[in-house]
């Protein structure tokens, strides 16, 4: 609100690097105000008196500095739990360890802690040995084709949001390709809790609708797992969002089930809630 109020005077913009949450209705509401979004290959338009808001899956320690080299002022609000692992994952390759990541390619959080991986090695003139994986069927193929070996120094790592239960494959491949190897669990408890609430409902519902930006990549974890569980699931960012089709579907079940992204406002999950309850 600070910021998006005058933040101390200043004339300059406020930009978020990406949208701040992968939620539209509420990035709608914060462009209204003022926040503008800005994307990696924007950085050259910022300048002195500008103010770079760093969303919660924080950015490599380069593009921050790039940012700060324009003289626009930083505001990081990294998640906690982000920015932990970006320091353990600097930690582990300052160590010469190789680095196995769980997560999804491209993602934000993905790219700003293999920046502080990169930035670790190089100062200690040690390669980069970072390699991400989306499952169990990457992890094995990277001993298979000899891109990691067992006698290695090995950690892994994960993304905050990730698949408790792929996850969980991950760790026992590994097991069997490198006994040795560390693991750091670093999905985010909370995340943890949604998804184990999400799979003790499914035995209890018919259908399960899920509440939350359709680019969100903990939102669209919990459709797959309520699609894998139940019989139908659907995902919708508002209430607005229901076709005739959907209406129609969720008329067959005796019982529906409801759950929603970890950026999804409580008045759009009470929204849909009564959409629900009048059909």
């Amino acid at each position: 609100d600070s910021l998006l109020g005058g933040h101390s005077g200043k004339a300059g913009n406020v930009y978020s690097l990406g949208p701040l949450i992968h939620n539209p209705l509420v990035l709608d509401g914060f462009e209204k105000r003022g926040l503008k979004v800005l994307s990696q290959s924007d950085i050259d338009v910022l300048g002195a008196g500008d103010t770079v808001l760093i969303r919660a899956h924080g950015v490599s320690p380069e593009l921050e500095e790039k940012i700060r080299g324009r003289g626009a002022d930083v505001v990081n609000a990294t998640c906690p739990l982000v920015t932990h692992s970006q320091k353990r994952v600097a930690d582990f390759a300052s160590d010469g360890f190789t680095i196995i990541f769980a997560g999804d390619r491209n993602h934000g959080e993905v790219i700003g802690i293999e920046g502080y991986a990169r930035a670790a090695a190089s100062e200690k003139n040690l390669p980069h040995s970072f390699f991400l994986v989306k499952d169990e069927v990457e992890l094995r193929a990277l001993f298979d084709s000899g891109k990691v070996g067992a006698s290695e120094k090995i950690v892994l790592l994960c993304q905050t949001t990730f698949s408790i239960p792929i996850f969980e494959k991950i760790v026992s491949a590994l097991a069997e390709k490198a006994p040795s190897a560390q693991i750091v669990n670093s999905i985010c408890p909370a995340t943890h809790e949604r998804q184990d609430a999400l799979e003790k409902m499914c035995g209890e519902v018919d259908a399960v609708v899920v509440i939350g930006g359709k680019n969100s990549a903990n939102t669209n974890r919990l459709l797959k797992a309520a699609s894998q569980r139940c019989s139908y699931a659907v995902l919708v960012e508002s209430a607005e969002e229901f076709s005739a089709g959907m209406v129609e579907k969720l008329c067959t079940f005796k019982k529906i089930g409801l759950t929603a992204g970890a950026s999804t406002p409580d008045d759009v999950i009470d929204d849909v809630e009564r959409f629900l309850q009048t059909i």
